[in-house]
């Protein structure tokens, strides 16, 4: 999916030579006036990958007053846990202030284009209060390549930093970059670590995270960034420093940090996000591509075991999961907020679905790759005023309904799933929640398995609950937990536990049996039939005379679905039967499944 390198450099990083560079001076960040080495109050949330308050807004380039105000008044009462927020130290001010100057550090002071120490402060404060986490975008491969002024009025060459670093503390050729010209170049990406880890990305000053010394000036920012109560980080550019640097910048910090590293995957490349998986969790940039395939013109019923047996995605307790962040939306990789329907309903599926740890982004909207956030004449951000340049997509209020959803389903499993086979699915999580998505234009009624106790609940997506009284849509589920929805064309309806609004029976009881559609990918003869038999009766408890034939409507791929008891631990395996009335078994070990208490599918290959 990845083949364009391209996709490995975001377009903050297209413009980089050219401009004059001049000296400037350097001041530790305590020196900076309103910071404080004491730590704010940690919020009272629940951490990452439970389910439960994880869900993270990822404001981006929001100033600190608006990121403060979002928190208090919406992130918090919304239910959402943790925000994103824009890198924080001083950068380069160059002309048109586009967005990608605070990804050129210049110092570590904070005084960034979003405000200075004691806004930065208060903003962390304010969003504690709030009971939401700060994780800040840290950028700790490089300095800057370009430019002569910083927001803070410090001098700077390229590897001349008075105070912190000069030309030692960066790769260079040819003793660390084995390219004459220093940079990565396209080949290198699958190719060599040493020039993916070394080299300058696209002409920016890459620091040697292999020093120490300059391993203690990492942790030494990041440390002070915990002390004023930040709770983690977003680390940029993590594809480009060596995992053991990570390791060992991250063994000097202190606290525990939660760590999201930029790794981005390409199937052919020699570094992948694994590698990075005992330094924290990682960004799945696939996760925004895939949803963009099928969201955009694909078929999001191909979605039903959507995770990490999908190319390139990441085990979901590492995963960062998001439709769009700000390259993405740039660079035509994902949905954005100029598709419409199709990204609040990829949206939704992601915050339905259990994967990852959820992101939803608020930017800013643009015509030009490189446009600037609302700004003064200085380059400073302005407050976010949503609709006026701004998206604000975290209050939307399918969003809102569905963060509350998602934190009411915790980690509970996904059942009755179904679809019309296109664009039309549904599914519950356990009994705490259900979720129907009508990515067509016409509306669509039907009866759906909603896992959920009898009563009558509203739709999140179209209200919300106040006092016990859903001001839009209900839904009504019987004791059989069945419910008939009409689902509106290009949108959703999702109910959950919490938004239960009268009766409230029973959960209705686990089924005894389930359906497993079994599928396997096998070439045959003239004359050859495929079966499947296995270790309940169901299957012909391996009496290849009582194994179930499979239909080779599909082929090579043949299928049949088998009602199995729930919740039971099954072996399989599948068969030939030839012409002369011989049996050929697959070979290897048998094939392996536990039932729970819906329909699953089994995707096969003979072997």
């Amino acid at each position: 999916m990845l083949g364009n390198r391209s996709r490995r450099r975001p377009v903050r990083r297209t413009v980089m030579a050219g401009c004059a560079a001049v000296s400037l001076a350097f001041a530790a960040l305590a020196a900076v006036p309103g910071a404080t080495a004491v730590a704010a109050p940690a919020p009272a949330v629940t951490g990452p990958h439970d389910g439960s308050h994880d869900v993270s807004a990822n404001l981006f380039e929001w100033n600190w007053p608006s990121v403060a105000s979002e928190c208090a008044d919406v992130l918090g009462p919304d239910g959402y846990g943790s925000v994103e927020v824009a890198p924080p130290q001083d950068s380069i001010s160059v002309s048109g202030h586009p967005w990608w100057e605070v990804y050129q550090p210049t110092d570590y002071n904070l005084t960034s284009r979003m405000g200075d120490a004691a806004q930065f402060q208060s903003m962390v404060t304010a969003c504690h209060n709030a009971g939401v986490k700060v994780i800040v975008d840290a950028v700790i491969n490089h300095m800057t390549g370009q430019g002569s002024a910083s927001y803070g009025g410090a001098s700077f060459t390229k590897y001349d930093y008075p105070g912190i670093y000069q030309s030692q503390d960066f790769h260079h050729y040819p003793n660390d970059c084995g390219n004459s010209d220093g940079t990565i170049h396209d080949s290198d990406w699958t190719s060599s670590t040493r020039n993916v880890w070394n080299c300058e990305l696209v002409g920016l000053a890459d620091l040697n995270t292999g020093s120490s010394y300059v391993q203690g000036e990492l942790a030494g920012y990041l440390n002070s960034l915990t002390a004023m109560g930040v709770d983690g980080f977003r680390v940029d550019s993590a594809k480009q420093i060596d995992p053991a640097d990570l390791a060992a910048i991250e063994s000097r910090l202190t606290g525990s940090p939660q760590m999201y590293q930029e790794v981005i995957y390409g199937a052919d490349d020699v570094v992948q996000p694994s590698q990075y998986y005992g330094d924290g969790d990682v960004l799945d940039f696939q996760f925004g591509i895939y949803l963009k395939q099928e969201f955009g013109s694909g078929n999001i019923s191909a979605l039903e075991n959507f995770g990490d047996s999908w190319s390139g995605m990441n085990p979901s307790d590492k995963a960062l999961a998001f439709v769009t962040n700000h390259d993405t939306e740039r660079n035509g990789n994902s949905l954005s907020y100029k598709d419409g329907a199709d990204y609040t309903l990829a949206n939704v599926f992601m915050l339905a679905w259990n994967y990852g740890t959820p992101q939803v982004y608020s930017g800013f909207t643009f015509n030009n790759s490189d446009d600037s956030p609302p700004a003064d004449s200085a380059g400073h951000v302005t407050d976010t005023s949503c609709g006026n340049g701004w998206t604000c997509f975290d209050r939307d209020p399918a969003m809102v309904g569905m963060v509350g959803w998602h934190n009411a389903v915790g980690s509970a499993a996904v059942g009755n799933w179904w679809s019309d086979g296109s664009n039309r699915i549904a599914f519950s999580r356990g009994s705490a929640g259900f979720v129907a998505i009508n990515k067509e234009s016409g509306d669509f009624s039907r009866t759906f398995a909603t896992g959920l106790p009898a009563g009558t609940y509203c739709d999140v997506v179209h209200g919300t609950v106040t006092g016990g009284t859903c001001d839009g849509p209900t839904v009504t589920v019987d004791s059989a937990g069945d419910t008939t929805a009409d689902v509106p064309g290009m949108s959703a309806v999702a109910i959950d536990a919490d938004s239960l609004v009268s009766g409230g029976g029973t959960t209705p009881p686990p089924p005894s049996a389930v359906n497993v559609d079994f599928k396997v990918n096998a070439t045959t003869t003239f004359g050859q039939n495929v079966y499947v038999t296995g270790s309940v009766a169901a299957l012909g408890g391996w009496d290849t005379g009582k194994a179930i034939p499979l239909s080779s409507a599909a082929y090579p791929v043949w299928d049949a679905t088998v009602q199995l008891p729930a919740d039971t631990a099954v072996q399989y395996k599948y068969i030939m039967k030839n012409p002369d009335g011989s049996v050929t078994w697959e070979s290897g070990d048998n094939n392996a499944l536990t039932t729970g208490t819906s329909a699953m599918t089994r995707n096969d290959t003979w072997h």
